[in-house]
């Protein structure tokens, strides 16, 4: 059919340069595109050149074809980008042949292009100093896609959400540039959340007098996780797993126990944490708490503890260390003396690839000291043999106390370490969670003023917003933390104790506007912070977990403190910090977000195995079995043992001097064959050092 012949819906005209593009439609769809030249006349302007475009070529084309399909359309439409002086132009040239014209809004690349978008204030999308349509904006947020790198979709899909909801183009690919805007970057508002708990006045505790003085002096009534844990037989020596968000006050549930216990003469307690850091802070903790009433001691290695030179005391009263401290000395054989009361701060490590297992481990081998330590007491000297009832007699009297912030199977997790399960949960401040985009090195500027508007801002308790940066490496601390305006400190497992406590009062004094960190903070060390900023989404070459990610942003926002807390997570699209990490930066991101909390279980593989096995029996002999089957996790005891048989760690079910060294220093297998092989090749130890390192890391 010629063109003649079409009935057309629209005729679209757009003013390009000294022509007119012209595109008639029909049922939607484009029949050709054409340009258009008007020449003055004495009856005004008429219909000049007319040529249909057709790909590279131009059809030249009789003017007056142009009036015939403008006298068939239905409607005739010129762009509102077209010029005024243009407009009136081919309005007149219409109205010579009795036709009407309608200028309408339409998209600006569409009318370059000569297609006919009209837009409203519903679907017009600003851009510049003009407006386009939705297709050609989602167009423009993909050319910058792809420009920033790849991006999945995920990320893909909020930003378009972003879009249409702010109708801004600009203002979206300014938040791809690390540009701060808070109704862009917010993501959700976590809201503050309360329990109905029946608080326990501290005056009704049935606690020892001194520890009852020490809390009249402080507290008229415990916080609602205290309080359900009291009522769930806390003092009544109930084993317990309690599982509250952050700054709910956990930690005292495990004093109140344990100090008790002490004063009473019942035994003394391990407060055993995950961390170095995390030690030291939680000893002064309990220095300047209980220190008048019981004596103190630190053990978070294998020999002497770096800070005063004071060397690790077995009779203290309160023994505050780390699982591998407390480990060692059970690995080694050294005697901690009557146990009453255990808390395992940050269990759901228990879950962690790598690390998991010797929580795991040293909570059986752990609870096996204290048994027997209990059946000596019961049956003298002689105690009892290790497969006797008496041995494995749970009420021998030590109270386990467990505590988590995050857990996804908690009522699983309290079956499996045998203990009745407090669960409380409360945010006590809001918290708003935040998602920006910007590469490596504009992060650091985002950082600082994020930073800057936090400490700018103060609550209404009185104090500066303060931040908690968290980083992958000890480096990227330091970079960062350099590059802040206001005043901020590198925290990290590399600084010694000195270094780390100036750094811990100068933040709780307000002297610091903000610490950057590894993975030192994550695991509960105190800091008042109003913001937590994630810079990275990896702790060293691991993406970090649903649970480990909400251990970290909890620690945004605290009652006594703050209003509210803000998490602000600084994500590079298509970043992957090693070769190893399948996922990217983005990915990662909206998964932490979504936040589906993976169960808390302890998985072995065959490595893991032996060298748990091989410790329970260095520490349990011919009880090895039953240390390894009331873990949390499964060990194929049978398989484990004949490992253990061949690689000549043990002879029987008694440990060899090699196992022994295995053992005590924490080695794999692999580690340790490594090690031996260096050694009877004469290897500098240096070199041998470096290969383990090395091929633990690959």
């Amino acid at each position: 059919m010629s063109e003649q012949a079409m009935r057309v819906g629209t005729l679209f005209c757009h003013g390009s340069g000294d022509e007119f593009l012209v595109a008639p439609y029909r049922d939607g769809d484009r029949l050709f595109r054409a340009k258009l030249e008007l020449k003055a006349t004495d009856a005004g302007p008429r219909p000049g050149r007319f040529r249909v475009l057709n790909g590279a070529q131009e059809d030249l084309r009789d003017p007056m074809e142009f009036v015939d399909i403008a006298r068939r359309a239905d409607r005739i439409r010129i762009s509102e980008q077209t010029s005024p002086r243009d407009r009136e132009r081919i309005r007149e040239c219409l109205e010579g042949y009795q036709l009407e014209a309608t200028t309408v809004r339409t998209c600006r690349h569409c009318s370059q292009a000569g297609l006919y978008s009209p837009i409203t204030e519903e679907t017009a999308i600003s851009h510049g100093d003009d407006t386009i349509c939705r297709s050609c904006a989602k167009q423009e947020l993909e050319r910058e896609l792809r420009h920033q790198g790849s991006m999945t979709g995920a990320a893909r899909q909020r930003l378009e959400e972003l879009l249409w909801k702010v109708k801004d183009l600009d203002r979206i690919t300014d938040l791809l540039k690390g540009r701060l805007d808070p109704d862009l970057t917010k993501v959700d508002e976590m809201d503050a959340t309360v329990q109905a708990v029946d608080p326990v006045p501290v005056a009704d505790l049935d606690v020892h007098p001194d520890l009852q003085a020490y809390l009249d002096g402080k507290y008229d009534e415990l916080l609602p996780v205290q309080s359900r844990a009291v009522h769930a037989g806390l003092l009544d020596g109930e084993d317990q797993l309690v599982v509250s968000a952050t700054a709910t006050g956990k930690t005292l549930v495990g004093e109140l126990a344990g100090i008790d216990r002490v004063l009473r003469g019942e035994g003394k307690l391990l407060f055993l944490v995950p961390l170095v850091a995390l030690a030291n802070q939680t000893y002064e903790d309990f220095q300047e708490a209980y220190g008048d009433l019981v004596d103190v001691t630190l053990r978070v290695g294998g020999s002497r503890v770096r800070d005063s030179g004071q060397a690790f005391d077995p009779n203290a009263d309160v023994i505050v260390g780390t699982y591998e401290g407390i480990d060692h000395s059970l690995r080694v054989g050294k005697d901690l003396g009557d146990v009453g009361t255990v808390v395992i701060d940050e269990v759901h490590t228990i879950a962690e690839e790598g690390r998991g297992h010797r929580l795991d481990g040293l909570i059986s081998r752990l609870k096996y000291y204290c048994e027997e330590r209990a059946a000596n007491r019961t049956t003298g000297s002689g105690g009892a043999s290790a497969d006797s009832p008496e041995a494995a007699d749970p009420s021998a009297g030590t109270q386990w106390i467990y505590l988590s912030a995050t857990v996804g199977n908690p009522g699983e997790l309290a079956a499996g370490l045998d203990a009745s399960l407090v669960e409380f949960e409360e945010r006590p401040v809001p918290i708003e969670r935040h998602l920006t985009f910007a590469d490596g090195r504009e992060k650091p500027d985002v950082a600082n003023t994020l930073v800057k508007r936090e400490y700018d801002h103060e609550s209404s308790k009185g104090y500066h917003g303060q931040t908690i940066i968290f980083t992958n490496s000890r480096r990227r601390c330091h970079e960062i933390a350099r590059k802040l305006d206001y005043s901020a400190a590198a925290y990290h497992a590399g600084l010694d104790y000195g270094e780390r406590k100036s750094v811990e009062r100068r933040f709780l004094n307000q002297d610091l506007a903000a610490v950057v960190t590894t993975a030192a903070l994550a695991a509960g060390v105190d800091f008042p912070a109003s913001q937590v900023v994630f810079d990275s989404l990896a702790m060293g070459i691991e993406w970090l977990t649903v649970q480990e990610f909400e251990q970290m942003l909890g620690r945004a926002g605290r009652p006594d403190y703050h209003d509210r807390g803000r998490v602000y997570v600084l994500v590079e699209p298509d970043c992957a910090y090693h070769n190893s990490q399948e996922r990217t930066e983005d990915e990662v991101a909206f998964q932490l977000l979504k936040g589906e909390m993976e169960p808390v279980r302890t998985r072995y593989d065959g490595a893991a195995g032996v060298e748990e096995t091989l410790a329970n029996v260095v520490v349990g002999g011919a009880a090895a079995k039953r240390l390894n089957d009331r873990m949390v996790g499964q060990i194929p005891t049978t398989h484990a043992l004949g490992k253990c048989l061949e690689y000549e760690f043990i002879d029987g079910l008694e440990p060899t001097d090699l196992g022994r060294a295995v053992t005590s220093h924490f080695l794999a297998p692999d580690d340790a064959f490594r090690i031996l092989e260096g050694i009877r090749h004469d290897e500098d130890p240096y070199e041998i050092v470096a290969r383990v390192i090395l091929a633990d890391e690959g």
